[in-house]
């Protein structure tokens, strides 16, 4: 069915289940829809005047904190590595793995739980995800040697690789298609954001009052108390039929995400001379060409091939893969420039941080409403654009001021990264039948965390290898905004004519 992108009007993420108006779905399924699901009877999302209902907002609530939880893990350790190495006897190149540790299964297994969801049952795979991300919390928490908080790290991440595309897709199903979605999704969205902000700012915090393992004590308390939420409001859903899990496509996928990750995070330190990264590099990019070719013979694939094809899912995760990366490069570029060469303390620097997640909050609460009024993938285009433009801006930053400059600049440009955020998950994901949300939301979120992953390693060596450190970060700032626009362009261009 070919979709007009003047009149798409979906919410943030995913579009799966059909409403009236401008949002409504064929009423006749196409021949590759997966199977249909089966889920509890939940209350309703709406009251009769369209507003989300007392439990739904109880399940939005819930499903949003378990995002903002595990958003925070990804930011709350980092200001503590220094003083946590210093307590566990961890050296300056070993510390890299406190975060190596967590990134590898967090976005190695995305797909993998994404589709076990989907046949076995999300509700219960969430659950499972909270369990194994709190006990972790506490392991790391009560580390006695750096092989048992690593070993927590690691845990840590796996169970990230459970919640998020399960809480995802538990989303998505709950909520109908058009208005709510839109709300709920950008509320979601916008948390995940804040989180990565505020997880900067409360972990130096934590870390200067209460020591280092409050930090992961945190993330051990939240995790109980959203488990025992989500254990009686959410409903259960998943596909009425069981095929079996194509075990070849897992393996070779979840080994060549596990290779390329490892690869791209460790050539933050070692270079991309280093033979060792060249050779997981590869080494990935192999494995992930063998799951290719497995998944066009497989009876019943992880990855539904005829879904990667479609311009959506390429374009909309290409745009996600160039937001994620990009504001990633920008935050570290700053925090370089804002300290290093401004020489501002890192609470003044955490200030610049706390009115981007200020700006992020404020984006979020319009962004639905924007999405309503122009659709999703104008909405994506026109944020990697005004993302691109606002990084160009920062360039006006001097070498002996500029703070000013830096907090409005990063500030406008995140507002955008969150219009992209929402509205790209969104067109990656709309028209995806509900028995293959968890795969959709797995792409979602894989993208997310290999953006994440290789902006700072791919863009940020070029601030250390320039006659000085400013110069570096203008190097940086400037490429950053040539891709952006660059996205832009080939989003939009993608997108102009897409059949789902």
């Amino acid at each position: 069915m070919a979709i007009d992108t003047q009149t798409t009007t979906s919410g943030p993420h995913p579009a799966v289940l059909p409403t009236a108006g401008a949002h409504a779905a064929p009423s006749t399924p196409p021949a590759s829809a997966a199977p249909s699901t089966r889920r509890d009877t939940p209350a309703p999302p709406a009251s009769g005047d369209g507003r989300l209902s007392g439990r739904a907002r109880l399940v939005l609530f819930v499903l949003c904190a378990a995002q903002f939880m595990v958003a925070l893990d990804f930011s709350v350790l980092n200001v503590a590595l220094p003083v946590l190495g210093r307590d566990l006897g961890l050296s300056q190149s070993a510390l890299q793995w406190a975060v190596t540790a967590f990134a590898l299964p967090s976005g190695g297994f995305l797909l993998l739980f994404g589709r076990i969801a989907d046949l076995y049952g999300r509700k219960k795979l969430f659950l499972t995800g909270l369990l194994v991300f709190g006990a972790a919390s506490l392991l790391a928490t009560l580390a006695w040697s750096p092989a048992s908080f690593l070993a927590g790290r690691a845990l840590q991440g796996l169970g990230a690789a459970v919640i998020v595309p399960t809480g995802m897709s538990l989303l998505t199903t709950t909520f109908p298609e058009g208005p709510l979605r839109d709300r709920a999704l950008g509320i979601s969205g916008t948390l995940l954001s804040l989180g990565f902000t505020i997880g900067m700012v409360l972990g130096g915090v934590m870390t200067d009052t209460l020591g280092w393992r409050s930090t992961m004590g945190l993330l051990s308390v939240a995790a109980v108390v959203v488990l025992a939420l989500a254990a009686g409001l959410l409903p259960e859903s998943r596909t009425t039929e069981r095929p079996r899990l194509d075990v070849p496509g897992a393996v070779t996928v979840t080994g060549g995400l596990l290779a390329l990750i490892y690869a791209l995070s460790t050539a933050a330190s070692r270079g991309f001379g280093d033979v060792d990264v060249w050779g997981t590099l590869v080494l990935g990019l192999v494995l992930l060409t063998m799951f290719v070719a497995v998944e066009s013979k497989s009876p019943a694939p992880l990855v539904s091939l005829p879904m990667l094809k479609r311009r959506t899912v390429a374009w909309g995760n290409v745009g996600g893969l160039v937001t994620f990366s990009m504001m990633s490069t920008v935050i570290f570029v700053l925090t370089l420039y804002l300290q290093e060469t401004l020489e501002l303390s890192s609470f003044l620097t955490g200030l610049v941080f706390g009115v981007q997640g200020a700006a992020s909050a404020l984006a979020g609460a319009y962004a639905p409403r924007v999405i309503g009024r122009f659709g999703a993938r104008r909405t994506l285009v026109g944020s990697l654009l005004g993302q691109g433009v606002l990084t160009a801006a920062l360039l006006a930053v001097g070498a002996e001021s500029g703070a000013w400059v830096a907090t409005a600049a990063v500030s406008l440009a995140s507002m955008c990264h969150l219009g992209a955020i929402i509205s790209y998950g969104l067109v990656v994901t709309s028209g995806v039948p509900d028995g293959e949300q968890g795969l959709a939301t797995g792409l979602v979120t894989t993208t997310q965390q290999v953006g994440l992953t290789i902006g700072i390693p791919l863009l940020g060596v070029l601030a250390t290898t320039q006659a000085s450190l400013f110069d570096g970060v203008r190097t940086v700032l400037g490429v950053d905004a040539v891709i952006l626009l660059a996205a832009a362009l080939l989003v939009g261009l993608g997108l102009r004519r897409t059949t789902s």
